[in-house]
């Protein structure tokens, strides 16, 4: 893990109003912002001609210099910042700012324009009060920003939590038949499938989690495919084609397990000899593919319109979580009915869902 990643790991660092200003990313949008207002205060001071250039030329270059120390400076300091309240840190940033100003205001009028008297306080205190305006704008609009992406979180997770809610297994009413028939001849095995089925509904009911590893997803389809084999029977075959080494692979939790839940109600249980359905999970490139093929028999509406909705849920979830690099698509060749999921290589232990900001 890289510096950057560990200070934003650490507590209050993520809740910081400041964007990190130690990811080249945020210093560039920095730099780019003030370039385009020297460009508007240059052609503003222009007397003649369309800009003034030696004018752009100096105050590009004495900007710069003062937004790349400042940005190195509230790098240096984001973790304390990051522990006060808004005001002070604020307050902090706006003074860090000034001082940067006022120190390179003075060193470039000594060198470029060496003045005496009043004559040289009065440009300072115009660069200050300059300074002022334009950071308290910044801060701002950083503030409001911050505000709008911790609400915009919130909702994403209230939105994942409702859809993660709907996915019910509609195996239900037949595992609770399936278990209550085994009591008697087979007590065992009505145990090990109430285990499992407890399992199942454990997952689906903890909305906590965002992300997990990929073993455990995979153990849940597991559990899934027992209590279906018990009332299928030899009607049901699995295939499993599993890349080694994809354990941590991180995916949102009831993800996989309502695609093989979808190839068995449309696909394995309306044909009287059965069928196979295969799960494959392979690495490619930056992306990991995780397939689910199953036979297609004829389908009446409501059954697509079932599997269209919970497609579509999964869907939702995966566009909420990482945006468009998770792809999920389906597709029939001949009588073989197959999903494909695109997940980005990411480790359930060491990384967090990607998020848009600004």
């Amino acid at each position: 893990m890289s510096e950057t990643e560990r200070s934003d790991s650490q507590p209050g660092s993520t809740d910081f109003f400041v964007p990190d200003l130690c990811k080249v990313r945020a210093v560039f949008l920095l730099l780019v912002t003030s370039e385009v207002l020297v460009l508007l205060l240059a052609v503003v001071q222009a007397k003649s001609g369309w800009i003034d250039w030696n004018y752009f030329g100096l105050l590009s270059l004495f900007v710069q210099w003062t937004t790349l120390t400042s940005a190195a400076l509230i790098c240096l300091l984001r973790k304390r910042l990051a522990r006060m309240s808004v005001a002070r840190a604020t307050f902090s940033i706006v003074a860090l700012v000034l001082l940067d100003v006022l120190a390179f205001s003075l060193f470039a009028d000594n060198v470029l324009h060496p003045q005496e008297g009043i004559a040289v306080w009065h440009g300072v205190a115009k660069k200050l009060l300059l300074a002022l305006l334009i950071i308290l704008m910044v801060l701002r609009y950083f503030y409001l920003q911050h505000q709008w992406q911790q609400q915009r979180e919130a909702e994403m997770q209230a939105h994942l939590t409702a859809l993660q809610a709907r996915i019910q297994p509609h195996f239900l009413f037949n595992s609770m038949n399936t278990i209550a028939s085994l009591i008697a001849s087979n007590p065992d095995q009505a145990e090990e499938a109430v285990l499992d089925l407890s399992e199942l509904f454990r997952a689906s009911l903890r909305t906590g989690d965002q992300l997990i590893p990929l073993s455990r997803e995979l153990d849940l389809c597991h559990r899934y495919l027992a209590i279906e084999a018990l009332r299928l029977g030899d009607r049901l075959r699995v295939e499993w084609d599993v890349e080694p080494g994809l354990e941590n692979q991180a995916i949102p939790p009831l993800t996989l397990q309502p695609l093989v839940e979808n190839a068995i109600y449309h696909g394995i249980q309306p044909l009287k000899e059965g069928g196979k359905v295969r799960i494959e999970v392979r690495p490619r490139g930056d992306f990991v593919y995780l397939l689910v093929q199953n036979p297609k028999p004829a389908q009446t509406n409501s059954q697509h319109r079932g599997n269209r909705i919970a497609l579509s849920n999964t869907q939702s979830r995966l566009r909420a979580l990482f945006g468009e690099p998770a792809v999920l698509k389906h597709s029939q060749h001949n009588d073989i009915y197959t999903v494909t999921l695109r997940l980005p290589r990411l480790n359930a232990n060491t990384r967090k869902p990607p998020t848009q900001r600004i």
